[in-house]
């Protein structure tokens, strides 16, 4: 618990030097909830180029993963949840000012339709699967007349999932860390770059993965950019802000963000995917597992960045 002291008028920033150590939940369910997001955008947005048979596992293999990961994030959204048996009242409204609502109605809308893109490829791929359910076979050709309004539907809910899993953090005021407009943009880079990363690790074709180096190349490119614009917006404002951006500048997360999320997540991901574009032999699950292992890591910090800053307010006599 944190001990806020009340004094006369004056607000003063204050850094908690302890870290605590925070759930696991809320971080997992961000990351998976970005590389959802980032598969689902690269898989649709091939297919209405008309690119699904020069990019299989991007459009019609990966989506596969797309359903067990959503289980696996709401799950680990539920087990956070305080009040667990009321989640139903996030759907008795609409309310637009609140990235939670976003969320709620985004996932609300995403689950099925996801559900939908994966049954017309499965089938594609593994005519079998629907052999002990005859019903199915005819279902899923059906469906396969409809993938391009699913493919637009998705399209577009895969890029507002990735921009609410940073705008959900960036909405609490009363944590410096997170009050920034950076985290969206942010959050829904390193999404898209895990999901090249994830269509990556599932090809077979070396056209579709020189494709996928140079995109997950712009991306960390993107995402680097991204991480230097959000400290220098920390040290041009307020103290508190600036003492939030101190926990990563010497203070007790330097070490963790700038060696493991920045060094190993990024650069180095970079520099190899750099190399194998030009032609070097270098396995492309290195700088693939190490993107995925980066984007994890990423939310962990930030999460508990957040949780660790906070403003103190003081009376004085």
């Amino acid at each position: 618990m944190h001990e806020v002291v009340i004094t006369s008028g004056r607000m003063i920033p204050h850094i908690d030097p302890q870290l605590a150590i925070w759930g696991w939940e809320i971080p997992l369910y961000l990351f998976l909830g970005g590389l959802v997001a980032g598969i689902l955008f690269f898989s649709t947005y091939y297919f209405i180029r008309n690119k699904k048979d020069d990019y299989p596992a991007a459009v019609k293999k990966a989506p596969l993963l797309v359903v067990p990961l959503l289980v696996l994030g709401l799950f680990a959204l539920f087990l956070d949840l305080e009040h667990k048996w009321y989640v139903w009242r996030f759907y008795t409204a609409i309310r637009f000012e609140s990235p939670m609502s976003w969320g709620s109605w985004t996932l609300f809308f995403i689950i099925p339709l996801s559900m939908l893109w994966s049954l017309t490829w499965i089938h594609e791929l593994y005519p079998g699967f629907s052999r002990p359910l005859p019903v199915l076979n005819g279902f899923a050709a059906r469906l396969k007349f409809y993938r391009k309004h699913l493919a637009w539907s998705l399209l577009v809910f895969s890029v507002i999932l990735g921009m609410y899993t940073g705008i959900l953090l960036s909405a609490f005021n009363a944590r410096p860390f997170w009050n920034s407009a950076i985290l969206g943009p942010l959050f829904l880079t390193s999404g898209l770059s895990t999901g090249a990363a994830s269509i990556l690790l599932l090809s077979k074709s070396e056209a579709e993965k020189q494709l996928f180096r140079k995109i997950d190349i712009t991306l960390i490119a993107v995402e680097l950019f991204l991480i230097i614009h959000l400290f220098m917006g920390f040290l041009a404002g307020t103290q508190v802000h600036v003492d939030a951006a101190l926990m990563f500048l010497g203070g007790p997360l330097t070490a963790d963000f700038w060696i493991f999320v920045v060094a190993l997540g990024l650069v180095v991901p970079l520099i190899i995917e750099i190399f194998e574009s030009r032609g070097y032999k270098v396995s492309v699950k290195i700088p693939a597992l190490l993107v995925l292992a980066g984007g994890l890591l990423l939310r962990f910090i930030i999460v508990d960045a957040g949780q660790s800053s906070r403003w103190l307010y003081k009376f004085f006599e």
